[in-house]
């Protein structure tokens, strides 16, 4: 395992690790509305603080960009970190949610790890060199129809401006695909996606740290990851679909039709 990798591994196992004891008494956590469905509590500034100590540690002069905290110092190398995705499902005690930590060089991902802590499902990769569970090399399944996949998604929950666009895009796949799920963390939909469970996936509006270590995951397990339009500004406009060779491209297909102008340029998520 290569040595950053092995240092975000460490990361998220602490932030795992603390998460899993908040599960047990998760009526004690004070919890506050960051805006309109979206939440953040005691628990995810808890496992963020635990990640960025332990990369600090090792990498004093990375730069960090984590979803509570922000951004921090300036380098070639970028941790992106999300803390606890799915903090909603969490905080229901509905076990679907994970530590996401992924490393950017010079602009490019070049480690992942997505943590399931309730599972101790470990998802790692590294640019080049595959994808895996635990000690399992991973593959994107071999689904070649999208009438018999089954597609993972998000709903729009803080931002519903593009509501009909989405509204269209999961009418259709409802019929053109064997099933749609909804689960509630896009960093473990794409550790699924790469691990074959799902066999392709999209999503509107996301930010970087949601996404950005499961790109990878997919990618180094031989799917493919764009925007809306099959290109790569995913990380920037928070648009996303990705898949296994055959079903990303049929995905693309059936999402253009509800593609509206804004949706082709949409402004930079969040950083």
């Amino acid at each position: 395992m290569h040595p950053m990798l092995t240092t975000a591994v460490k990361a998220a196992r602490r932030a795992g690790n603390i998460i899993n004891r908040a599960s047990l008494d998760i009526d004690l956590l004070t919890i506050k509305q960051k805006s309109q469905n979206d939440y953040v509590s005691e628990v995810d500034r808890a496992a963020e603080d635990a990640i960025i100590e332990i990369l600090l540690e090792a990498y004093p002069d990375h730069e960090i960009l984590a979803e509570e905290s922000g951004a921090r110092g300036t380098s070639e190398f970028q941790w992106i970190i999300d803390p606890l995705d799915g903090t909603t499902n969490f905080l229901h005690g509905f076990q679907q949610y994970a530590v996401s930590i992924a490393l950017v060089y010079k602009g490019v991902i070049s480690q992942a790890v997505i943590y399931d802590p309730s599972r101790n499902d470990l998802f790692t990769a590294t640019k080049g060199r595959g994808a895996f569970l635990n000690d399992r090399r991973l593959r994107v399944s071999k689904q070649k129809n999208l009438s018999d996949a089954l597609i993972g998604t998000g709903f729009p929950f803080r931002d519903f401006t593009h509501m009909d666009a989405y509204m269209g895009m999961f009418r259709d796949l409802i019929q053109k695909t064997a099933g749609l799920r909804r689960p509630g963390s896009a960093a473990l939909d794409l550790a699924y996606t790469a691990a074959g469970r799902f066999d392709g996936f999209f999503e509107i509006g996301l930010n970087s740290w949601d996404i950005a270590a499961g790109c990878l995951l997919v990618q180094e397990a031989g799917g493919l990851v764009g925007d809306f339009e099959g290109n790569e500004s995913y990380l920037k406009s928070g648009n996303i679909v990705a898949g296994n060779p055959k079903v990303f491209g049929q995905l693309l297909q059936a999402i253009a039709p509800h593609l509206t102008p804004e949706l082709k340029t949409l402004p930079a998520a969040l950083p």
